[in-house]
C-alpha cells in the first residue's frame, strides 16, 4: 500500500472515533446519565446538527463564531453552521415551547446529548468532536434553580465514577457591579477581566495605576483576585465591598447559600469560592461554576446562569445549566470497555436452530452466526458458548 493511500485513513487533528468495545460502554454511560436527568425531571431534546448561522450564533453563542464550521445550504443558498455548542439550540427550543402567553411562566427542564464540531479545540477538552451532555432550567431566576443544576452536575460526575472532584463557585455580578459606574471602556474592562482570570497580581496592580479610578476601587479590584478559598472568603468580601451596593452584596448572599447547601449535600466534595472566576463573562449573568479533577489542567464540567438569552428568539427567560463532554468523562473515570460474550451458532438453515436463535435473542442473549464456516474460533468471535446438535437436538455448550 502506498504512503498516499495510507493517509486516506488518517483523521483530522482533534477528531476521534470510538471503537468496540468502548463505544458500547459510552452508550451505556449516555443512557445512565440521561436516566439521572430524567429522574430529576429533565426532558430530553435532540437539536439539529446544523442550523442557519444567525440562529446558532445568537445570545450565548457570540463567542462561538470562531469555533463554528460554516457551509452553504444547497437548497436556499443561505449560510449554515455545524453546532459547536447545544445550549443556544436548547434556548431556541425552549422559546418555541412557549408559543403562547399562557405558558410564559412555565418552568422548563431540558437535557440533551449529542456530538459537536469545533473548528478549534475547546478549553474543556482537546477534542474537536466532543459528545456534549448537559441540562438546563428555563423560567426560574431563584437561587434554588442554580443550586439544583450545580447539585445535578455533582451527582452526575459522582455517578460516572468521579468522586474526588472539586467545584469552583463564582459570580460574574461581583466584577460587573465593581466596574458598572466607572469610566472604563470595553477594552479596559476586558483587559482587567483577562488579568483577573490569570490572577496576574503584578500586571493588575500596574494596570490599575494607569486607570482613572479611585484608590479604594483599585484596591477592591486587586483584592478580587485574592479572594479564593473556602466559604470564609465570602465574609471577607462582604466587609471589603460593603459600600459598593446592594446588588453586589446580593450576589455574595447567593454564593453563600449555594456553597453552604453544597457542603451539606456533598461533605466529601471540595467547594472552592473564587470571586475572580469569570469564565463565560461575555454571556453569563450570575452564578458560575466549574468542576475539576486533581491532576487535570482544565475543567471537566462547567455551567452558570445566562438570563434573558432567549430574548433573540422572542422570549427573554431566566436560565441556568451545565454541560460536559461525555467522552472525556468516560476516559477520566478509567473505565475499560469489555465485549459481552455471546453464543456462536453455525450458519445453518435448520428450522429448529432458527427458532432457538430467536428465543435466545428475545431473552437478551448475544447470538453470532459463524460466517467463517468454522475457520474462526468462538473466542475469536467474542463468544464463550456454542450451539451444537446432538441426537437431533440443539444445545448450548461452554467453550
Amino acid at each position: 500500500m502506498t504512503e498516499k493511500s495510507n493517509k486516506r485513513w488518517l483523521l483530522p487533528d482533534g477528531v476521534q472515533e470510538t471503537l468496540p468495545p468502548d463505544a458500547s460502554e459510552v452508550e451505556r454511560l449516555r443512557h445512565d446519565v440521561l436516566q439521572i436527568f430524567n429522574r430529576w425531571g429533565y426532558d430530553l431534546v435532540m437539536p439539529a446538527m446544523i442550523e442557519y448561522r444567525d440562529s446558532l450564533l445568537t445570545g450565548t453563542a457570540h463567542s462561538l463564531d470562531t469555533r463554528t464550521f460554516a457551509l452553504v445550504d444547497q437548497l436556499s443558498g443561505k449560510q449554515m453552521g455545524v453546532r459547536s455548542d447545544m445550549t443556544p439550540q436548547v434556548t431556541r427550543i425552549d422559546a418555541h415551547l412557549l408559543a403562547d402567553d399562557a405558558r410564559h411562566h412555565r418552568i422548563s427542564r431540558l437535557c440533551y446529548c449529542g456530538h459537536l464540531l469545533h473548528a478549534v479545540g475547546d478549553a474543556m477538552t482537546s477534542s474537536r468532536t466532543p459528545l456534549q451532555i448537559g441540562a438546563e432550567i428555563f423560567g426560574s431566576d431563584s437561587i434554588s434553580a442554580d443550586l439544583e443544576v450545580v447539585s445535578l452536575m455533582v451527582a452526575t460526575l459522582h455517578a460516572v465514577g468521579l468522586h474526588n472532584i472539586s467545584i469552583d463557585i463564582g459570580h460574574v455580578g461581583i466584577f460587573r457591579n465593581l466596574v458598572k459606574n466607572t469610566p472604563l471602556d470595553r477594552e479596559q474592562e476586558n483587559r482587567l477581566f483577562d488579568m483577573l482570570q490569570r490572577k496576574s497580581i503584578p500586571d493588575l496592580q500596574a494596570y490599575l495605576q494607569e486607570l482613572p479610578l479611585e484608590d479604594r476601587l483599585c484596591e477592591q479590584l486587586c483584592q478580587l483576585a485574592l479572594l479564593n478559598g473556602d466559604i470564609s472568603v465570602i465574609e471577607k468580601a462582604r466587609e471589603l465591598y460593603r459600600d459598593v451596593g446592594d446588588a453586589l452584596l446580593a450576589a455574595l448572599d447567593d454564593m453563600y447559600k449555594v456553597v453552604q447547601s453544597l457542603q451539606q449535600k456533598y461533605p466529601d466534595t471540595l467547594i472552592n469560592c473564587d470571586l475572580s472566576e469569570l469564565r463565560g463573562y461575555s454571556y453569563h449573568t450570575g452564578l458560575v461554576f466549574t468542576a475539576f479533577l486533581p491532576g487535570q489542567g482544565s475543567e471537566i464540567a462547567r455551567g452558570g446562569r445566562y438570563d434573558d438569552v432567549g430574548e433573540v428568539f422572542g422570549n427573554a427567560r431566566p436560565a441556568t445549566g451545565f454541560s460536559a463532554d461525555l467522552l472525556n468523562l468516560y476516559q477520566l473515570c478509567g473505565a475499560s470497555g469489555q465485549f459481552v460474550p455471546g453464543i456462536l451458532v453455525p450458519d445453518d438453515d435448520d428450522a429448529a436452530l432458527a427458532e432457538l436463535i430467536q428465543q435466545l435473542r428475545a431473552a437478551g442473549e448475544r447470538v453470532v452466526v459463524d460466517l467463517t464456516c468454522g475457520k474462526s474460533s468462538a473466542a475469536d468471535q467474542q463468544c464463550n458458548r456454542q450451539a451444537a446438535k446432538s441426537n437431533g437436538t440443539w444445545t448450548i455448550k461452554e467453550v
